[in-house]
């Protein structure tokens, strides 16, 4: 196992605005940190940087608290599964895993040794005199991450390992990736994916990562700590709008009254809401967005709650997605509903906004801070 420690990273190529920015990050041993972000965040170059396959513009790279900047990838004690596979298309399974160790010179018994292990833990010990063009892609990923594991490095580098593999197998994979995580002495892991569903399932901890504008204002960083702790306490509207499937719904609205435990709103279809955040720096008048999540928004007629319009539905069998009139256009506030309720295109139905599970954010698109603690949220609806 390894740690790893990035220091005001920086990549710029040439004149152009740089890419990575300000990216710092200590990576415990041990630890599962997933990356991600939208396309064109930097998320596959900050994982190369790593890697040493591209060069650092400013800043630190360690790993063990050794400055990794100058020295090759060969000698940074990682090992990297690609997107594409890389697999030798004329070797065998046993071949393309021991090809790092053959190159080492290591006697043949270990590398023996080492690849039975791999392939009875990965289930490839009836593939192993098989070519690549004779395996399914779930085997052929299989076979790359076993070819990084023989070589018992203190950081695994996954580079979106899943997106070339259909839905069942990503499922399948993904699980495979975390036992083997757990089973290989829990080395360090740095995993890269655009999907947040990866992220959410696989991580200890994420780093999500901004793009385009965002990057030269605020650093590529968007927000880093744990999956629950980014998709129940988002710092701001990117990081809310990213992380959850489907995301979060946006409502526009402006501030009637702002106090250290809630704020009383006033959305632009001329609804009064509260929201539990300290909003006691909140001024009369100041436009803000009012976040709320499927599952929180909740079909009934409560203390607080709103009337629209359905324009579409998706029936999922255990939960059906409402899809209504958010008063914004192009911008359908989706709610989470039981699957056996059903609506009509037209129909018009109440929901329930719980103060307590709504979001706020002021209008330089930051969080206001939450006074109603998030393990609530965390809890089963009643039958």
């Amino acid at each position: 196992m390894a740690s790893i420690e990035l220091q005001s990273i920086v990549k710029a190529y040439g004149d152009q605005p740089a890419v990575i920015r300000n990216v710092d990050l200590s990576v415990r041993e041990g630890e599962f940190c997933v990356f991600v972000g939208p396309s064109g965040c930097g998320k596959s170059t900050l994982l190369r940087m790593i890697a040493g396959l591209e060069d650092i513009s400013v800043g630190n790279l360690l790993i063990d608290s050794v400055r990794m900047n100058d020295i090759p990838p060969s000698r940074r004690g990682v090992a990297m599964v690609f997107q594409s596979y890389a697999l030798f298309p004329h070797l065998s399974v046993y071949e393309n895993m021991a090809f790092g160790m053959t190159l080492a010179r290591v006697d043949k018994a270990t590398i023996r040794e080492k690849v039975t292990a791999a392939a009875r833990v990965l289930q490839l010990e009836h593939l192993l005199d098989r070519k690549p063009k004779q395996l399914s892609g779930g085997q052929r990923q299989r076979v790359a991450i076993g070819r990084a594991i023989v070589r018992e490095p203190g950081v695994f580098l996954f580079d979106e390992p899943l997106s070339n593999l259909d839905a069942a197998l990503r499922v399948q994979t993904r699980f495979e990736i975390a036992k083997i995580h757990r089973d290989f002495g829990r080395a360090s892991t740095i995993y890269v994916t655009h999907d947040q569903v990866e992220a959410m399932t696989l991580a200890d901890r994420i780093l999500l990562l901004n793009s385009g504008e965002a990057v030269a204002r605020d650093g590529s960083v968007a927000q880093c700590g744990s999956p629950l702790e980014l998709y129940h306490t988002p710092s701001n509207l990117f990081v809310a709008g990213f992380i959850g499937s489907p995301k979060m719904n946006f409502l526009p609205a402006v501030v009637v009254e702002g106090q250290a435990d809630r704020a009383r709103v006033r959305l632009t279809t001329g609804e009064l809401i509260d929201v539990l955040v300290d909003a006691s720096a909140l001024k009369a008048g100041v436009p803000v967005t009012v976040g709320v999540r499927p599952e929180h928004a909740e079909p009934g007629t409560e203390s607080q709650h709103i009337v629209r319009e359905v324009q579409w539905q998706e029936r999922l069998g255990e939960s059906t997605y409402l899809y209504l009139d958010s008063g914004v256009v192009n911008q359908p506030l989706v709610v989470k509903a039981p699957g056996h309720t059903h609506a009509t295109p037209g129909q018009r139905i109440a929901l329930t906004l719980p103060a307590a599970a709504l979001h706020l954010f002021d209008n330089e698109t930051r969080a206001l801070k939450r006074c109603a603690p998030s393990a609530d949220l965390a809890l089963p609806r009643a039958a």
